[in-house]
């Protein structure tokens, strides 16, 4: 198994950090990356054009090895929300369809479907909570809902952002496409620690950031384009979605047409020379520890979690149907007042999502972090 990464951060050992669905510390590597980054901004004169294409490219690559993608198939951009964007601007869903959301999911899926709805003359047809916390069997009965109207796209993450329910894509996939319909992943809480393999999946988008499991800096995500949508137009048009518009040059427009793969769905003012290293570092990262070992660590800190609340008075979803590194606890009565600035007056960090407890461990947690928070929970709801 994977050992505790902790060394590799700054990580006080009296703090308690369980929140990495919410941001990821810095590896101390990345932060002294960034500051040399910092730098190099402040000289602009010792970057050259080389300097910037081998950034974009480093961390194109990076973040399409995480995917089982080809690097041309991902695009730089700021952010899931911008990623979806550009999707809903490619894709056209057909008026008298319907668009498959979750509900609750986080706003990045869902809010650009719901502005287009009305002008497209589309629904968008929220998947209803499930009492029993199995998202992937909702999900397929939505699918398969006799009467609806047919479905254009699903438009879902694979993990719920506020219960860490998962959704089998391996499932769900094949279903979507039994039906004619398209597949956007926000792959946010998946990518580098669950399976997002797009050649087995065969997704038509998929979109995650940095900031969270990967542990990257803010504002850095990426979106993965099927080749069969890689003729769209771009959410924003840049000289470098275009074959040759060069200022280097007599002649500035030369070429107006697209480049061929999905580099012109680049974000406009790429040139992030600061944050795009720090991405690429974090994603190489947890490429080498590979899925497989930092999920085999983060299911066993969430089973010693799940093991340790198990009489606490909270409700914690089943295994077979949340994911392996969210344990998400639910109260009764609602969520104790004042519990999360109660905890972090213990030096201990979990996050509130939608009435419930976010608890989110990452490779730099160890069995002791798991065992303070159980100790301190007890104390605190006692």
């Amino acid at each position: 198994m994977l050992a505790s990464q902790r060394a590799l951060f700054d990580i006080p050992r009296d703090i308690c950090y369980l929140s990495a669905a919410s941001y990821s510390p810095l590896p101390l590597k990345t932060q002294d990356a960034a500051r040399a980054a910092v730098g190099r901004k402040g000289r602009p004169w010792t970057i050259d054009n080389e300097f910037a294409q081998a950034q974009y490219e480093r961390t194109r690559k990076a973040a399409a090895a995480l995917i089982d993608a080809a690097p041309g198939d991902v695009a730089l951009v700021s952010s899931v929300g911008y990623g979806v964007s550009t999707a809903a601007k490619i894709f056209a869903v057909p008026a008298g369809s319907r668009v498959l959301v979750l509900q609750d999911d986080h706003s990045s899926a869902v809010l650009d479907w719901i502005a287009r709805a009305e002008q497209g003359g589309f629904t968008v047809d929220a998947v209803r909570r499930p009492a029993d916390g199995d998202w992937t069997a909702a999900v397929l009965d939505a699918v398969a809902r006799p009467g609806a109207p047919p479905i254009a796209i699903a438009s879902i993450s694979s993990v719920h952002w506020s219960d860490g329910g998962v959704v089998d894509l391996h499932r769900v996939a094949p279903a979507l496409r039994a039906h004619g319909a398209a597949l956007l992943i926000d792959a946010t809480h998946s990518v580098g620690v669950l399976d997002v393999d797009v050649q087995k999946l065969d997704p038509d988008f998929v979109a995650f950031p940095t900031y969270k499991w990967l542990v990257g800096p803010y504002g850095r995500a990426f979106l993965y384009v099927a080749r069969r949508h890689q003729g769209g137009i771009p959410l924003e048009q840049t000289s470098y979605g275009r074959h040759a518009v060069r200022a280097e040059q007599e002649v500035y427009f030369t070429d107006l047409n697209y480049v061929g793969d999905a580099r012109r769905f680049d974000m406009g003012e790429r040139d992030h020379f600061i944050s795009m290293e720090m991405a690429a570092i974090g994603m190489e990262m947890m490429h080498g520890w590979g899925r497989p070992a930092i999920v085999e660590r983060l299911a066993m800190l969430t089973a010693r979690l799940s093991g340790g609340l198990r009489d606490a008075g909270v409700a914690i979803p089943d295994a077979r149907v949340r994911s392996p590194h969210i344990l998400s606890l639910g109260f009764s009565g609602g969520m104790p007042k004042n519990l999360v600035a109660r905890l972090a007056a213990e030096k201990v960090y979990a996050s509130p999502r939608l009435g419930r407890l976010r608890i989110s461990p990452h490779v730099y947690n160890d069995e002791a972090d798991v065992d303070r928070f159980v100790d301190v929970f007890r104390k605190l709801i006692r």
